[in-house]
Formats: structure tokens, sequence, C-alpha cells
């Protein structure tokens, strides 16, 4: 190990939902990790594709992000995912991870 300089090695209990649902055009399969790391971003992981983000509430308002890290071809349904994540993710207050 002496060829590594390690950041972090923690392990942690965390709560992950899987979640399928369709807009009628498009079907979205979610694992979302809630996590204490990544500053309490969830980790957001497309079931289909293997892409995943850390997300929360204020990333949704970037709709070309969500387009550019999912892969996703029109903007609606972007915007049908940005809402379902602001429905569904918390909001999280900025926690200080590298303190």
């Amino acid at each position: 190990m002496e060829l590594f300089d390690k950041f972090y090695d923690e392990q942690e209990k965390v709560k992950v939902r899987f979640v399928g649902f369709t807009t009628g055009e498009i079907r979205f399969d979610f694992g979302i990790v809630y996590t204490n790391m990544f500053f309490g971003k969830p980790l957001v992981i497309c079931m289909q594709t293997g892409r995943s983000t850390l997300l929360e509430q204020k990333d949704l308002e970037d709709i070309e992000h969500l387009m550019s890290v999912f892969k996703l071809r029109e903007r609606k349904h972007a915007s049908d995912l940005a809402e379902f994540f602001f429905e569904t993710l918390p909001e999280t207050p900025f926690q200080a991870e590298y303190e």
C-alpha cells in the first residue's frame, strides 16, 4: 500500500430505495442510495445504463445536466425526471465533510 495515498475508507449502513416508473413515453429504473458521505447528497444510479450521479434538489434546476448524466435525448424526459426527483429526494443542507 506504499504506492497509494488513501483519502478515505469508510463503512456505513445506508438506506437504498429502488424505484421504477414510466411517464407514458419512457421507463425509468433507479437505485437511490441515501448516505452521510458526499455532503449528504444521495447517489442516484440508473439501473438500465449503470450511469450515476450525486443529486440534491438544487441540482434538479439544471435540466441539461440531467440530460447529460442520464443520456436523455429529449428535454421533456429530463424535465419529468427532475419533477420526480424533486418530490423524492430530501432537501439536504450543506454538510462539511472535510473538516
